[in-house]
């Protein structure tokens, strides 16, 4: 009987070391659910630990601030990347997420919270910047789709931790339980190799070659992937100012800023931020901690489905349907804010579950493919030394649209009505599921070098392959 693939010696190698570096995602998964049930918490007089309840734009800043830092420190990750390696860099970031928790735990303040928030997403920036740069050059490219899938799969875990578990417990037991699974979660990570494409780009190369040679089990392999780090038309020194006149970085990067930037105005993170505030402002019969941890859940299980589905159908038709899907969550969230605004309109019936059944849309339909395959995709698009600078100005680009959301989707909605305010994300989804189908790519099973020459020759504009 023939042995399944994945229980060869090699292929559980990748397996694991992704993994293993995946488990730092959890706690920027438990990170970014946190405003969801402490925000509650924090406006409540009875549960609150500091001497008042937050206001509403002090609950915008907590929310947001960490996307504003953000949009500053992500370019010098990549830097700092290329510079100690994707490695350290992943070690780095627990020192500010450490410090945020002291401050969370301590802290009576409300600027000792932002503060703590900012430290954090510093911290998950870094993570977000440095984990599918590291897995994509880990994983051969028969294996980078679904390995490239664990970040968002570890990251809805983190989620449905923060939404089954802080609903319930107090604010200190949440950050208590968040500050250890960083100490846990971060060890593993000093066993971990460096990634053979930075030992390569760095001049290292019998560190490279016998780190290629343990991931992918033979000297011929390991030899023919060396070959093509070394055809690779990057320097290995890239300058930013360099970067930027070339046309071909101009290119990766201006198709992950669709892809990430496209992520963020089908508004499925303002609709995430607010998800316990949303569903509390239905006035449903549903109970707002139960649809949190209900949707959560789907998130998660919607993660789990795109591992197996990324290399059967490829990245660029589950980003289609994927994004069509969001299109239709946010039609059922904007028809009901429409229907029940109506005065004197009564919610009963199949209306009761509508805002809860189109979040589990969106949520299900982001996670799957936009949610998934958006960072994938970035970190696929450059190639060798230059990819730590296009991830990092990606994710730049993506905090900054996150911190526009977040900051001001109360103030939108409390300004346009909740039912407008759906339209617009209606509006910006059919025009992002519009450029992904005419300018995305597919770049299933193709190696860096693959990718790169069909950038240059431009064959994959309008649906073509």
């Amino acid at each position: 009987m023939k042995v399944p693939e994945i229980f060869t010696s090699n292929i559980l190698r990748e397996y694991a070391i992704v993994f293993i570096v995946n488990l730092s995602v959890v706690t920027t998964g438990m990170s970014l659910g946190w405003p969801s049930p402490m925000l509650v918490k924090l406006n409540d007089p009875s549960q609150t630990h500091l001497g008042r309840p937050v206001t509403t734009e002090e609950g915008s800043w907590i929310v947001s601030i960490g996307f504003l830092i953000c949009i500053f420190t992500n370019i010098p990750l990549g830097y700092l990347i290329h510079t100690i390696g994707r490695k350290y860099t992943l070690i780095l970031a627990m020192v500010p997420k450490l410090c945020a928790c002291c401050l969370f735990l301590f802290g009576r303040e409300i600027w000792m919270i932002i503060m703590g928030r900012a430290l954090f997403m510093v911290g998950d920036s870094a993570v977000l910047v440095a984990v599918p740069v590291y897995a994509s050059e880990i994983a051969s490219k028969e294996r980078r789709g679904a390995l490239g899938t664990f970040l968002q799969i570890f990251c809805s875990t983190g989620i449905v931790i923060a939404l089954s578990v802080g609903p319930f417990v107090s604010f200190y037991t949440y950050n208590t339980v968040l500050a250890s699974a960083i100490a846990v979660t971060g060890l593993p990570l000093l066993i971990l190799p460096e990634s053979p494409s930075y030992q390569h780009c760095k001049g290292k190369i019998a560190e490279a070659t016998k780190t290629l040679i343990f991931l992918r089990g033979s000297e011929a392999a390991a030899k023919t992937e060396l070959q093509e780090y070394s055809s690779s038309k990057n320097e290995t020194k890239v300058e930013l100012l360099a970067l930027l006149q070339n046309r071909l970085f101009l290119k990766s990067l201006g198709i992950a800023f669709l892809l990430s930037g496209g992520a963020q105005f089908v508004g499925f993170n303002a609709v995430s931020y607010y998800m316990q505030t949303i569903l509390e402002s239905t006035h449903t019969n549903v109970r707002s901690e139960i649809g949190s941890v209900i949707i959560g859940v789907i998130q998660l299980f919607a993660s789990l489905c795109t591992a197996p589905i990324t290399d059967r159908f490829g990245r660029r038709p589950i980003l289609i349907w994927s994004t069509a899907g969001i299109l239709v969550g946010l039609i059922g969230l904007g028809s009901f804010f429409q229907v029940s605004q109506t005065p004197g309109y009564i919610i009963q019936g199949f209306m009761n579950y509508l805002p809860t059944a189109s979040l589990i849309i969106i949520v299900y339909c982001f996670s799957v493919g936009v949610g998934s395959l958006c960072w994938l995709l970035s970190a696929e698009l450059f190639e060798g030394p230059a990819r730590g600078h296009g991830v990092s100005a990606v994710m730049s680009l993506a905090m900054l649209m996150i911190f526009l959301l977040v900051k001001y989707f109360a103030a939108v909605t409390l300004a346009l009505g909740a039912a407008a305010t759906y339209w617009i994300f209606c509006v910006n989804c059919t025009i992002i599921l519009t450029l992904i189908f005419l300018f995305v790519p597919e770049t299933k099973k193709k190696s860096f070098e693959e990718i790169q020459r069909a950038l240059m020759e431009r064959s994959f504009y309008f649906g073509r392959e």
